[in-house]
C-alpha cells in the first residue's frame, strides 16, 4: 500500500499530465504537431494502470482518481475516432469548418458594380437621376433586356426614396451591378448617416 501523500502527489501529476496530453492532441489535430503524442499517452496510461491495480483507502482520493480515469477514457475514444477518420480520409470530430469568407463568396456571385448614387430628393437632383438612368439602361441593353421609359424610372426612384425617408433614412442609395452571368441588378438601400 502506498503512502497517502504519494497518492495525492500522483493524482496531481496525473491531472496535469492529462491536461498536457489533451493539449498535445489538440495541437496534433490542428496540424501543429507532426504525429500523435504517443509517449505522453503511454506515460498517462501507465499511471492509471498502476493506481487502478492498487488500493486507494480514502473515498475522496478514489473519487478523484475515478473522475480522472473516466475523463481519460472519454478522451481516448474521441482521439481514436479522430485518428480513424483522418486515416479514412473523411471529416471527423476535429474537422475545421471552412472560413466564413469562403462561405460568403459561394452564396453571392461576383458582381461588377457599374454605378452607385444616393438621393435625398431625386426631383431636385436631376443630373444624378439621369446618370443613374443612363447607366442602368445601358447595362439592360447589353444584357438584351427591355429599356424602361424615363418617366416610369423616375417615378420608381421617387417612390423608393419617399418610402425609405419616411422610415427615417436621411439618404437612399441606388446601385446598378452586373453579376458574372450577365444579369443586371438594380438595388436600393437606406443609408445611415449618409453611408451605406
Amino acid at each position: 500500500m502506498a503512502d497517502p501523500s504519494d497518492l495525492q502527489k500522483d493524482l496531481q501529476t496525473l491531472a496535469a499530465e492529462l491536461k498536457r496530453l489533451e493539449a498535445e492532441y489538440n495541437m496534433f489535430f490542428a496540424g501543429r504537431l507532426p504525429r500523435p503524442p504517443w509517449e505522453t499517452r503511454g506515460r498517462v496510461e501507465a499511471m492509471f494502470k498502476r493506481w487502478d491495480r492498487g488500493v486507494i483507502q480514502s473515498t475522496g482520493d478514489r473519487f478523484r482518481f475515478e473522475t480522472l480515469q473516466s475523463r481519460y477514457q472519454a478522451f481516448v475514444e474521441l482521439w481514436d475516432r479522430g485518428l480513424k477518420a483522418r486515416e479514412e480520409g473523411r471529416p471527423g470530430p476535429f474537422a475545421q469548418p471552412p472560413p466564413k469568407e469562403i462561405k460568403r463568396r459561394h452564396k453571392e456571385p461576383d458582381a461588377k458594380v457599374l454605378h452607385v448614387t444616393a438621393f435625398t430628393d431625386p426631383m431636385r437632383e436631376m443630373d444624378k437621376l439621369h446618370s443613374l438612368y443612363d447607366s442602368l439602361m445601358d447595362a439592360r441593353r447589353e444584357s438584351g433586356e427591355d429599356v424602361v421609359p424615363f418617366h416610369r424610372f423616375a417615378a420608381l426612384v421617387k417612390d423608393q426614396v419617399s418610402k425609405l425617408r419616411e422610415e427615417g433614412s436621411p439618404e437612399v442609395a441606388f446601385r446598378v451591378a452586373k453579376n458574372k452571368h450577365g444579369k443586371v441588378n438594380f438595388t436600393v438601400r437606406a443609408t445611415k448617416g449618409g453611408k451605406e
